[in-house]
């Protein structure tokens, strides 16, 4: 995107924003409740302006979602990993990091209507705003239409934060755009705005729900005779995800740490403990090595692939060829360890791969820094790991600005490596072994479409992978696994095995 200065400035329309709004079916449960024109409490107050020292204070939670949302387009930035040390640096209050976790996840997942919005209320298109004045304005928009923060109090935080940064002019711009906006609702943009809900379904519910349309398409695909659920995943994408722990097998069990963590053990897999929220980073467990921090899909890969059913006996070569950052090969680690087996696990990125022995220290996990097309390894694994690189919309809940950086040519390129990759497993694993096909996305081309191509050119047979995952639900009803945020509450993983003719 483009960002160019501009400077003319637009009269708004007369002030509505005194009214109280709900936010529409947009807003959920757990949002900050602020008073109105509350700027908080805590944390330092940062005077940025050029007016007079009389001019009110900029309000620290906002000031630190609008310089998240600046990195995230100035620098590609990921916004789960800015803000999180953002917050410390400024020694933002509880409830101040509140609010701006909420407003710099939420319209950094929101952008789209928010643009599209904007580009109503000022006249312009996004690319004729300058960079600096659309964090602002989609950040108030964003307060507007998906928040319970008082109109007014929206409106004049934004105006505080433009005139400070650049001016009276561009704030009278800022001005006059938020009152625009806010004389509509949530549901009332949506309305104007979203393609006709009757000709074209899937895109009414991706721009009602801030989705890319294409996206959105490739869930409904995904989802197939189930497709009505289509509204239920794109809203899921934009609930908080609940912290999953793993337990270390043979070091402690679920009921242990759900004890000492005061969480709640996992529905489906049995090393998994729910937690409500806080930094899990902090647990003495997780410290200590007890446990670590991994979806509860995850978790299910990782175990399908030791209950996978072999031609023979398991000899213990056991092996992860897509490994970074670790999570899995820290489960497959200690499962191994007390099967007596030894696994392999591979990286090509040296600095990812010495994460991997960090996550997987004093557990019979060998790290190898080489590229899983052609790792150099001996053929002969019982059991092979392929937890391919992938588009990631399984995990969109986790981070914010995917699914605006995503494009539909980025799949094409990553089918062509998990293709590779999935060979490669297969030259690997002995006859009789099995390798399990897993990615955090639904798409139809990264999963089911690769399964069938590695089928009919390596005559691998396809296992059901439903009796690997006893117990889960709604998984679908072929013989891979698709798992759901709106149905499981965890990424949307895919899984299929595969075992090499004896």
């Amino acid at each position: 995107m483009s960002d160019r200065s501009s400077n003319s400035n637009r009269d708004g329309n007369s002030d509505n924003a005194g009214r109280r709004r709900s936010g529409g079916g947009s807003a959920r449960g757990g949002r900050p409740q602020r008073s109105p024109g509350s700027r908080g409490g805590g944390g330092q107050r940062p005077q940025r302006g050029r007016g007079p020292s009389s001019a009110p204070p900029i309000d620290p939670a906002r000031l630190a979602a609008r310089d998240v949302l600046k990195a995230v387009r100035e620098r590609d930035a990921y916004a789960n990993l800015v803000l999180p040390g953002l917050l410390r640096d400024r020694k933002l209050d509880s409830r101040d990091a509140a609010l701006a976790t909420e407003l710099a996840y939420g319209a950094c997942r929101a952008r789209g209507l928010l643009d599209a919005v904007v580009e109503s209320g000022s006249g312009r298109t996004i690319s004729e705003i300058d960079g600096g004045l659309l964090d602002i304005l989609r950040l108030g928009a964003y307060q507007l239409l998906r928040t319970r923060v008082a109109p007014h109090a929206a409106v004049a935080t934004s105006v505080d934060l433009t005139r400070a940064e650049f001016g009276s002019g561009k704030a009278g711009f800022v001005n006059a755009v938020l009152r625009r906006v806010s004389e509509k609702s949530a549901e009332e943009w949506v309305a104007e705005l979203a393609p006709d809900a009757e000709k074209d379904p899937v895109g009414h519910l991706a721009f009602e729900h801030a989705h890319p349309r294409w996206i959105a398409q490739a869930f409904a695909d995904a989802l197939g005779a189930d497709a009505g659920e289509l509204a239920a995943v794109l809203e899921a994408d934009d609930a908080r995800p609940a912290v999953h722990l793993v337990a270390r097998p043979g070091e402690i069990s679920a009921e242990e740490l759900a004890l000492i963590t005061g969480g709640e053990e996992g529905k489906y897999s049995p090393y998994a403990v729910y937690l409500d929220g806080g930094d899990p980073g902090k647990l003495d467990a997780v410290r200590d090595g007890l446990a670590g921090v991994q979806d509860e899909g995850s978790q299910l890969v990782a175990r399908a692939l030791t209950l996978a059913p072999l031609d023979g006996p398991d000899g213990g070569r056991w092996l992860d060829l897509c490994a970074g950052p670790g999570g899995k090969a820290a489960l497959l680690g200690a499962l191994a360890e007390i099967d007596a087996a030894q696994v392999d696990a591979v990286e090509p990125a040296a600095h990812r791969a010495e994460l991997v022995r960090k996550t997987t220290k004093a557990l019979p996990v060998t790290v190898h820094a080489v590229d899983g097309r052609d790792p150099g390894l001996d053929p002969g694994y019982d059991r092979v790991l392929v937890d391919a690189p992938c588009t990631g919309l399984g995990a969109l809940r986790r981070r914010p600005e995917a699914r605006w950086r995503r494009s539909p040519k980025d799949v094409a390129e990553l089918v062509t490596l998990q293709k590779q990759l999935l060979a490669s497993a297969i030259e690997l694993v002995r006859p009789g072994g099995v390798v399990l096909y897993s990615t955090c996305s639904p798409h139809l081309s990264e999963t089911s479409a690769v399964v069938a191509d590695a089928v009919r050119r390596h005559g691998v047979e396809e296992l059901d992978t439903h009796a690997l995952v006893p117990d889960v639900p709604g998984v679908g009803d072929g013989t891979s696994v698709q798992l759901w945020p709106h149905r499981h509450g965890t990424d949307a993983m895919f899984l299929a095995a595969l075992r090499k003719p004896s």
